[in-house]
């Protein structure tokens, strides 16, 4: 059932009363004849691996595996919190007729929004894989070498700490034991970094070779326990945690056409259900026409579009203008979900909040001179103008890949900025004006867990 089909009642209470019809027309053809009532209430779901089936150093390991491509769906390679963080941010404007997408671009999200649930779902889908990995890994093959469970501690981390920087106080991280889920209780987004930054650690721990496998998981680790410690306020543990990261250093999310395609490539260059923004609801960026070699764009139908396959000059919509991404230009276009650059970013944070601004701004220089056609930044004068500088510069080298939401609260929280300063706000490009949501809301279906009081999936929307 597609996207379109799910968002109307109607065809949906007509597609379940088909199936139902097809069930019972199945029911009715099988033999009655050696079969008992209860062989015909038995019913084996084929979507559900039981314990025993994984109980095995076999079995650890295709979990080990499977949460690696389950971490690719949670990022890159799905409608994740990349595309949906940055159309309630600033980076995507909807180019398309959905209306929960609609919901988000315009800051006005409910708990039933389907886009949401579904990137919730993928994301704790992830983190179960990568929890359950670490137990398997453990009893089944303790001879494993020490990055491969530390990956999967990094999983966890970096879900846990994505998931905090978008969703309201009130998040919920359940777990399975001996396969039953055990409900876990909603908490602060403070306290979700902190569990972040304990997965981050015992993940450190365990990686002690030299491999190329244990640097990369090692920096991987370290940059993303640099990320938690800055959206904890503890700026110079952050850039003590990203010390000796290679600056050239990418952890990637793989793609292909029989695997996950780049959801960038899918839904921007293929679909043109998202189109990159510019300047949107008066606090914007420049995404769009900059000209900033980190985010370079192409307006569809152009002849930069054209060479990369997009031919259509409008969106999915119709409206106008279509602007097209040409980081990943490519279905099969790998994706950097942490990199060395990060770790600079967070460096130069870290001096300028020390009083470093002539540190701050000479890090940031280095890591532009790594990209041709970048010049040299200069200190704008006052401390309000570095920070916005600093910022900037994270959002574009970041474009994409799920800082943005995450970087717009920590405005607000740690530098005392307010919401309609840093999101998008005025009149929607759509019609209509923009809300007031600066946090996601925990979906819905979160309702299911006795610890979440019916209707109260968030403690509250504050940033």
């Amino acid at each position: 059932m597609n996207a379109r089909t799910r968002n109307r009642p109607e065809s949906t209470a007509r597609w379940r009363r088909l199936a139902g019809a097809a069930w019972l027309a199945a029911a009715a053809a099988i033999p009655i004849a050696g079969c008992s009532t209860s062989d015909l209430l038995s019913v084996q779901d084929p979507d559900i691996i039981n314990p025993s089936d994984v109980q095995s150093p076999a079995g650890a390991e295709a979990v080990r595996v499977g949460a690696l491509a389950r971490l690719n769906t949670a990022t890159s390679g799905g409608e994740s919190l990349f595309l949906l963080g940055g159309l309630f941010a600033d980076e995507w404007n909807n180019g398309d007729s959905y209306i929960d997408r609609q919901q988000v671009d315009e800051r006005e999200m409910t708990t039933r929004n389907s886009f949401l649930t579904d990137a919730a779902r993928a994301l704790h889908r992830a983190r179960l894989s990568g929890e359950q990995a670490v137990q398997l890994l453990k009893k089944y093959n303790p001879s494993a070498p020490g990055w491969e469970v530390a990956e999967m501690y990094f999983v966890q981390a970096y879900i846990e700490n994505l998931a905090a920087e978008h969703y309201c106080n009130g998040l919920v991280f359940s777990t399975v034991i001996d396969g039953r889920e055990q409900y876990g209780k909603p908490m602060t987004t403070a306290a979700a970094f902190e569990r972040a930054l304990a997965h981050a650690d015992s993940g450190l721990a365990l990686v002690t070779g030299t491999t190329a496998d244990d640097a990369r998981v090692r920096n991987a680790l370290r940059v993303t326990r640099g990320r938690i410690l800055l959206n904890l306020g503890r700026a110079a543990d952050a850039a003590a945690a990203v010390t000796g990261v290679p600056s050239d250093f990418t952890y990637n999310m793989l793609h292909s056409a029989t695997t996950n395609s780049n959801a960038v490539w899918s839904l921007n260059n293929l679909a043109r259900r998202y189109s990159v923004s510019t300047r949107e609801g008066k606090n914007g960026l420049d995404f769009a026409t900059a000209k900033d070699p980190r985010v370079p764009v192409c307006e569809g139908g152009d002849a930069a579009c054209r060479a990369i396959g997009v031919t259509q000059s409008s969106r999915d919509d119709q409206s106008k203008p279509l602007y097209i991404q040409m980081i990943w230009p490519q279905r099969e276009s790998p994706v950097a979900i942490v990199d060395g650059i990060e770790a600079r970013m967070i460096e130069a944070e870290a001096q300028l909040k020390a009083g470093d601004a002539a540190g701050a701004l000479a890090t940031l220089n280095t890591a532009r001179q790594t990209v041709p056609g970048l010049e040299p930044l200069t200190d704008p004068g006052n401390d309000a103008a570095r920070v916005d500088l600093l910022f900037r510069e994270r959002a574009f080298w970041f474009f994409g890949r799920g800082h943005r939401v995450g970087d717009l609260r920590r405005l607000i929280r740690q530098y005392g900025r307010s919401a309609d300063t840093v999101f998008p706000v005025g009149e929607w490009h759509k019609g209509g004006f923009y809300g007031a949501d600066v946090t996601i809301p925990v979906p819905q279906a979160e309702e299911n867990n006795p610890n979440v009081p019916p209707g109260q999936t968030c403690i509250d929307r504050n940033a």
